[in-house]
């Protein structure tokens, strides 16, 4: 595989599973320092050493919440005294819960637009501080196809991912006088530990007497109305974040692109 990013820094929060697991080895594949950020310490050392050791490159944990001001700064800047820039942000980490509108705590409410919203923001805002004075870098969010379109039970997942194509939008306007692109792209069904509790929580609210969901049954029946026919891999979404971080989507920003098998298509 080529080496577009070999001296480049990377910084990808959500990196210890699914999505972020698959962008981080894409980026490794192709040569790029790495910064993997979790709040999972374990589990994102885990990657990082795992990364290092197959593909030979520089892959550096850190336990961050992305929804601490003073976490995200210590990222940006360690990264910024390790490596020398910060050239590519992907501002991954999200979580969901599921539950009937009349039922859902105001807690799980809150929580879920702090982090995949609130948090997508306060790493954009710090990493920009970087790119800006350097005149370059690529900003990459993960919204999803509740970002076009919102579905039961999960209001503020869809407001959340809603939010993220707004902020992109705004910070693409702001920051492309600076040579710094802001893209978003927006996941369908992928595999993944996510997707495993999506299957088992919807499976269970929407089984009936008639119609029981058991394991990867509500998965097998939603993917049937993808047009490929098929869920969607980490690999698959690595893919599209890695063009969106190279030269050649440097006239490309503002954007939120699907990527899920032509399930939703605009």
């Amino acid at each position: 595989m080529s080496q577009r990013f070999s001296g480049k820094t990377v910084i990808i929060t959500g990196a210890c599973r699914g999505i972020g697991a698959g962008i981080a080895e894409r980026f490794a594949q192709e040569g790029a320092n790495l910064v993997l950020a979790s709040n999972d310490s374990q589990r994102v050392t885990f990657v990082a050493e795992q990364l290092a050791t197959e593909y030979a490159v520089n892959a550096v944990p850190l336990a961050v919440d992305v929804t601490d001001e003073g976490d995200i700064q210590n990222l940006y800047k360690m990264a910024h005294e390790r490596f020398g820039s910060i050239d590519v942000s992907v501002q991954n980490a999200g979580i969901i819960t599921i539950d009937r509108f009349d039922s859902m705590p105001r807690a799980d409410f809150d929580k879920v637009l702090q982090v995949n919203t609130t948090g997508v923001w306060l790493g954009c805002r710090e990493a920009a501080k970087y790119m800006v004075k350097q005149g370059s870098g690529r900003l990459i969010n993960t919204s999803s196809g509740q970002g076009r379109q919102g579905f039961i039970y999960t209001p503020h997942y869809a407001a959340s991912k809603m939010g993220v194509i707004g902020i992109t939008q705004s910070m693409a306007l702001e920051l492309a006088r600076h040579n710094i692109t802001v893209n978003a792209f927006c996941p369908g069904i992928i595999e993944s530990e996510m997707w495993d509790y999506n299957d088992r929580v919807w499976g269970e609210i929407l089984s009936t007497n008639e119609k029981r969901y058991g394991k990867g049954e509500l998965m097998a029946e939603w993917v049937k109305n993808i047009p490929m026919r098929r869920a969607g891999k980490p690999s698959d979404v690595a893919g599209l974040v890695a063009f969106l971080a190279s030269d050649d989507a440097a006239y490309l920003t503002g954007q939120a692109i699907n990527i899920d098998g032509g399930l939703i298509m605009s």
